[in-house]
Parts: structure tokens; sequence; C-alpha cells
């Protein structure tokens, strides 16, 4: 696996003698492309999927690399990317369902699906419910007659709850029944959805994939049959496509992707035993952790779980969470992860003060994103931010 994935991302689809040899592909920035005949031309019309460039709206040769290299890194036959992963979102659900339509989704997805399913949608009927993803007897009770689309996140965002791809990918083939998965959190190197059976793959790969905190990006992998439904329809008429800079800067991004998530995973598994053997840390959240209560499952469908991880403190007071975060030196309080630096994000951050329930152990949870940065130095952070809750 390690040969092949070497090769996807050095290699594959980068013909070099097409440009003048170069080691590095070039950034074909242009937004039009000429034609030599009619013929090519009325067919490239016909299906700008299939046919020859035409306008960068479409297709464009450096993004082509970057797709190439990331569906094989995913598994899938092909892949579109956008320019964000709230864009991948809104284009595979909207491929996917139809006026009248029910989906059935993993409960407190990322924002923007939220959005989707609870503002968007509604306008032409679709509904939803929101299930415990831990279970697939929740998906299955939750399914009507109407439902086509069954929504994952997995791990889930903050407490990393998991989904059984498997079992319930069995289940939604049975019942015609289309799957995405948010695979943000496992990359495609730590996941690969569609070896269990999974249909349509998302990526925000403004994350790890870009890795440098540099550039915002979604990428969408799946069947060519799939792929090409949401490139005709709702990647056109969205023009969502990513620009040929920023598809580049993602080819650089996926060069040290390996070694990034190797290093990041080997420095929060040492930040992990230090937080759990805190006096002032009540619950750490690791997929990876052997406490985990899905552990089992986690080591099972993951390779792997990187750099985010959730920690819940034994201090209840809203002051004490905004003071821990703050004392932070080496931990930027921001949105988002994957990148060189390392994060915190308090879930109190997300609702009013007045809201703020001591009593409710989700409300205390602080999420951090372990960087690239040394163990020790981020542990000696962690451990001085501490001291003053």
């Amino acid at each position: 696996m390690a040969d092949n994935i070497s090769f996807i991302i050095n290699q594959l689809a980068e013909d070099r003698e097409l440009y003048f040899n170069a080691v590095a592909p070039p950034i074909i920035q242009t937004s039009n492309f000429v034609f030599n005949d009619f013929k090519t031309l009325r067919e490239t019309f016909a299906d700008e999927f299939s046919g020859e460039y035409i306008y960068t709206k479409s297709k464009n040769p450096t993004v082509d690399i970057l797709r190439k290299k990331l569906a094989a890194l995913q598994g899938a036959e092909d892949c579109v990317v956008t320019n964000s992963g709230s864009s991948a979102i809104f284009c595979s659900i909207l491929a996917n369902v139809k006026a009248g339509d029910h989906i059935v989704s993993v409960a407190k997805p990322y924002s923007w699906a939220v959005r989707m399913f609870e503002v968007l949608l509604p306008r032409f009927q679709v509904t939803h419910t929101y299930v415990d993803g831990r279970e697939v007897e929740n998906f299955m009770n939750a399914t009507q007659a109407n439902t086509t689309l069954i929504y994952l996140e997995s791990p889930n965002s903050f407490n990393f709850h998991l989904q059984d791809l498997e079992a319930i990918a069995h289940f939604a083939k049975s019942k015609n029944i289309t799957t995405i998965i948010d695979n943000s959190y496992c990359t495609p190197l730590y996941q690969k959805p569609h070896h269990l059976g999974i249909d349509l793959c998302l990526h925000s790969a403004t994350k790890y994939i870009a890795g440098h905190s540099d550039t915002v990006a979604g990428v969408i992998t799946g069947s060519r049959e799939r792929i090409k439904k949401i490139f005709d329809s709702e990647l056109l008429n969205s023009g969502t496509s990513i620009s040929p800079f920023n598809a580049w800067l993602l080819i650089r991004g996926l060069r040290t992707l390996e070694i990034r998530l190797q290093r990041i995973s080997e420095t929060t598994l040492k930040v992990v035993d230090f937080l759990k053997n805190h006096p002032k840390i009540e619950r750490v959240i690791y997929p990876f952790d052997p406490d985990f209560p899905q552990y089992e499952l986690a080591t099972k469908q993951m390779t792997g779980a990187g750099g985010l991880l959730t920690i819940i403190p034994k201090s209840v007071d809203y002051q004490d969470i905004e003071r821990f975060c703050l004392s932070l030196k080496n931990f930027l309080l921001a949105v988002s992860w994957g990148g060189h630096e390392s994060l915190v994000m308090p879930k109190a951050a997300g609702m009013n003060p007045e809201d703020y329930d001591k009593n409710n152990p989700e409300h205390r949870m602080i999420r951090l994103y372990i960087g690239l940065e040394d163990a020790d130095f981020l542990i000696e952070d962690l451990k001085n931010a501490l001291a003053i809750i």
C-alpha cells in the first residue's frame, strides 16, 4: 500500500514530457481553450465531462492531475474538486434528491450540511431525520418509503461517534438508497469508505489534503457514473469548480500528506496520554485511544486517526473554559484544522454564555487539533494552561 501511495502522490497523471519535463506540473491559468476543427468542438459541447478541454469552469489540465490523484488515493473511479468543502456537500446532496424525497442523516453533522437539510432543501419538500449513527438499526428504523439518501460523517464532529460503514452500505444498497460520507477526519489515507460500499465520499480539502492553511477546496469521489452526473448538472450550474492555482496548491500539499499524517498521529498519541493522566481532565475523546467506546470499530475501518481530539475538563465554569483557551500560547484559537499549526476550539464558543449549561458535558467539550509542532512543546503549553483553571 505504501508503494502505491508513493506512486499516486509523486507520479500518477504527471506526464512531464507534455510540459518541458518540469518536475512540478504547471498552473494552466487560462479560462478558454482553442479548437482546430468543428467535429471536436461539437463532440465536446455534447459531453464536456469526457470531451476535450473547453472552459476552465468545467475542466482544466492542472485540476485533472489533482482529480486523478485524489480518486486513486480514495479508491474511486473518478473525482471532482470544488472550491470549498461546503460546495462539495451542496453538489453531492443536491444531485441525489428530488422534490418530496427524504434523507436520513447522522446527528450533528457539519454546520453547512445542517443548513442544507434545515434551510435549503425544505423549500423543495425534501425532509430529513437525524439519528444517532452509532447503531445501524437507527438508520433502518428512520428509513421511509421515500428515503433516497443516507448522509454520514464518521468520525462525527467533536464527539467522534463512528458509524459502521459496511453495515450501513449493505442496508442502503438493499433499499436502493445512495450513501454519502464526509471523510475529512480520516483523509483518503486513513479510511476507504468506497471499499466498504459507500457511494460518494466527501473531503474538505482545505484541511489535511492542502495541509498549509492557505487554500480552500472540496472533493467528491465515487463511480464515474455518479461523478459525471454531479459534473454535468450541479457542478457546472453552481460554478463551484476549483481554480487552477488552488488545484496546484493541493497537488503541492499531497506531496507531504503521508509524512505529515504520520508525524501528527505520533504526536497526538503522546498528547492524549498526557491529558488522560492529568487530574483536571475528566475525559479525553480520541478514536484510536483504547478507552474510546467504539475503539474496535475504529481500528476495523480506520488505519489512523490523525490530530483531532476532544477534552472535557472537570471544571464546569464557562470562565474557566475561556481562560484555558486564551492561556494557550502554542494552540491558536481558530476554526478548521489539518494545517501545520495546532488549534483549539471550545464548544462553548458556539453558544451564548446564558445558554451554557455547566451540567452538560457536551457544553464543556474543547476540541484540540495537533499540528506539526514537537510533542513536548505542545504538552508544556497544555500543562501551563491547565494550571490556571
